[in-house]
């Protein structure tokens, strides 16, 4: 069977990963990598060994053949360039955030209707055991009723993420914290208990005035549209490295706890007539040099890519899906703008 060609968009550390997963799996083969920054093309024609391109339209136009567009490029670039893909004739593996707009996301999902081709959205962490476990623990009603969710998020994020003359800290290239950090982690709320509504919050700027157009931390409360209340507490404004991102339900038959820098580790379940399983261990987080950041879990994308393609399976994370969590985040920084304004 022909292998599913890929291409990449987007040569920095995540269209890196995207292209070592595609490489790897033996049911795929990466055709191209397209980034403007023409300093790369020594390193990556010599490490991934196929053509490079300094333009997406470069590529586009070369007539070389390709099933599946991976979008790796700064948040700003994601629905431009997912829709041209989609134009090309071409599913699309879109990182997140899907966009930095709920318009520009249906427009991505129409294209993606219009011409019958697929959007899959990068949301890695759904595959960490603990979060399988909660999505399994959460979808046989074993909890009940939910009550209460808390989500918090601790990490750092100072000079040395935001440099000068990049597009992170730019609120038009870059969204704002809840997309570019945090995005995981409403994705994972979303996935177990669905939209919000009655949203209300806080923000702040504590230590980031020099580095970003926008706040570094929050308090945001809300009532669940199924039933029951949660928030999120987050903040990059965290000395020095990541202290936690983690989920505690309180439910009507039982609490749970998962935790650890990086909602890895399950630290507390209490559930009625239930026994723990024992989980896998999780992936450690990607590694940007001085950062480190969400699940590295990046093959099972590729893997759900494939299997979806051959017929196998579906869509871990459907264009749907990512529309709503940029719905999500949209409605919370307008609730951020109408408080500021």
């Amino acid at each position: 069977m022909e292998k599913i060609k890929f291409a990449v968009v987007g040569a920095g550390h995540i269209g890196k990963r995207h292209a070592t997963m595609v490489q790897q799996n033996p049911e795929s083969e990466l055709v191209a990598l397209i980034d403007i920054n023409e300093a790369l093309r020594t390193e990556i024609e010599s490490t991934f060994k196929v053509p490079f391109f300094t333009s997406f339209e470069a590529f586009l136009k070369s007539g070389i053949k390709c099933e599946v567009i991976n979008v790796a490029t700064p948040n700003y670039l994601h629905a431009s360039q997912s829709i041209m893909a989609l134009e090309h004739g071409c599913h699309v593996v879109c990182e997140k955030p899907m966009a930095l707009t709920k318009a520009d996301a249906e427009e991505i999902l129409f294209k993606g209707l219009q011409a019958h081709k697929l959007v899959f959205c990068v949301m890695q962490n759904r595959y960490s055991p603990p979060s399988e476990w909660l999505k399994s623990v959460v979808s046989s009603g074993a909890l009940g009723k939910i009550f209460m969710v808390q989500i918090n998020c601790y990490w750092n994020r100072d000079e040395r993420y935001y440099k000068k003359g990049g597009w992170k800290g730019l609120v038009e290239q870059d969204g704002g914290t809840l997309f570019t950090q945090f995005s995981h982690f409403i994705d994972i709320m979303f996935w177990l208990f669905g939209d919000i509504q009655n949203i209300q919050g806080k923000f702040k700027d504590f230590n980031h005035q020099d580095l970003t157009d926008f706040e570094d931390s929050g308090f945001v409360s809300f009532d669940f549209k199924k039933g029951g209340m949660g928030s999120i507490n987050f903040s990059t404004s965290v000395w020095d490295k990541n202290l936690e991102s983690s989920i505690t339900i309180i439910a009507e038959n039982g609490s749970i706890k998962v935790g650890g820098q990086y909602m890895d580790k399950v630290e507390y379940c209490h559930i009625k007539d239930y026994q723990m399983p024992e989980l896998a261990p999780s992936n450690p987080p990607n590694d940007y040099g001085a950062y480190k950041g969400s699940a590295a879990n990046h093959h099972y994308i590729i893997e759900n890519v494939v299997d979806t393609l051959r017929g196998r399976n579906i869509a871990t994370t459907n264009a749907l899906e990512g529309l709503k969590v940029v719905e999500m985040i949209e409605n919370i920084y307008k609730l951020k703008n109408t408080l500021k304004g």
